[in-house]
């Protein structure tokens, strides 16, 4: 959501997940602590995160394009990293990890918690800090908002570095929810992240977007995917 407000746009998000998914498998496998992986896995999206926005803030790149490269080579980096191999063990950190990604707390899935806290403070940030202004307004108005003297490069890079983070955060509930690491995850997911943002209200000319309005986006396509199977549509009808 932030990205697409300051009028970019990151189709890497599904193989960074991917990247971020064996990087947890691969660091917890060599007996990393738990919160040790939580740190590794954050770094891997959001260096990521910060090569797309450096090339787009001050090489002046279409983001499509720099995105675009940036999923073609890390998805390519995860075929090189796992070798083709699963990590199905996950040492001293499985039990926590399998927890948060399948375990329930006050009976509701730990994934949901995740969704409601990360949409809460997304939504705080977007709208009631300065950095939230600022990214409003980069997308509106990027020339006006530079001869304001708002740091839009800067801007630019915390929006990706971001995305980047959220997306290795997601990784750990990914691994834990499946319960094994694999190269094929987050295949395809990147056409879903902007689909769902853009479906809850953001604007992909920038200026415009809110957290809440991409989880019900995300919500609803869900939706409609969960009722597909329930109504056994055959799932060759269902894209």
């Amino acid at each position: 959501t932030p990205v697409i407000m300051t009028g970019g746009i990151d189709i890497s998000v599904g193989s960074t997940l991917g990247l971020c998914g064996v990087m947890v498998g691969f660091t917890y496998a060599a007996g990393v602590p738990f919160l040790g992986g939580v740190a590794v896995v954050l770094l891997v999206g959001a260096s990521v995160g910060l090569v797309n926005g450096l090339f787009i803030a001050y090489l002046r790149l279409p983001p499509f394009i720099v995105t675009l490269a940036m999923m073609s080579m890390v998805r390519a980096l995860t075929l090189v990293v796992t070798n083709n191999q699963v990590v199905y063990e996950f040492g001293s950190a499985q039990d926590t990890l399998l927890f948060l990604g399948a375990g329930r707390t006050l009976g509701l899935p730990n994934v949901l918690w995740a969704v409601l806290v990360l949409a809460a403070a997304m939504q705080f940030a977007l709208t009631m800090t300065r950095w939230g202004r600022y990214v409003r307004a980069v997308g509106g108005n990027e020339s006006a908002a530079r001869m304001t003297g708002i740091p839009v490069e800067l801007i630019e890079i915390s929006t990706y570095m971001l995305v980047g983070a959220i997306t290795g955060l997601t990784a750990l509930f990914l691994v834990g929810w499946m319960g094994a690491a694999t190269n094929a995850l987050g295949q395809g997911q990147e056409l879903q992240v902007i689909a769902a943002t853009v479906i809850g209200g953001a604007n992909l000319l920038g200026g415009f977007g809110s957290a809440i309005g991409a989880v019900i986006g995300s919500l609803l396509l869900e939706v409609i995917r969960n009722a597909l199977l329930l109504a056994g549509v055959n799932p060759f009808w269902q894209g």
